[in-house]
């Protein structure tokens, strides 16, 4: 049983540095006037997100399995995490083909990343108040 709360707890924590790499990164959005900077720190920050969602799909997983049961909840989190890997590869496809010198895209960029970083920690925020409830 020791196992099983380790692969949870490992799971939340995963979960919680997840939140907290969209965070910021809708933070650096809000506050990073300048593309360029906004462009590289979220290019950085791209293999870490997918990583970390990585692993909570791989941690998910594991506990799932290990609980031998499918619920609500699991069901719920298997399209979640697709759709948050998803949603961030157009994301990435969207800000990598935006050159130095297109304002008018730079501009539609940040109101299109505040809006996905939004939609990406409502979905979080709603996994987690779903697995709770039910």
């Amino acid at each position: 049983m020791e196992l099983m709360h380790s692969a949870v707890q490992t799971h939340i924590y995963t979960i919680y540095f997840f939140l907290a790499i969209m965070l910021f990164n809708l933070y650096s959005v809000y506050k990073e006037k300048e593309f360029i900077v906004l462009a590289k720190r979220l290019k950085f920050l791209t293999p870490l997100y997918h990583s970390i969602n990585a692993v909570v799909i791989y941690t998910g997983t594991i506990v799932a399995f290990y609980a031998q049961t499918f619920s609500f909840t699991i069901a719920l989190m298997i399209p979640a995490s697709i759709f948050l890997l998803v949603i961030e590869i157009k994301r990435y496809k969207k800000m990598r083909v935006i050159k130095h010198d297109q304002i008018e895209l730079q501009n539609e960029f940040y109101i299109y990343a505040k809006k996905i970083y939004t939609i990406e920690i409502s979905v979080i925020i709603a996994v987690y108040i779903l697995s709770k409830v039910f």
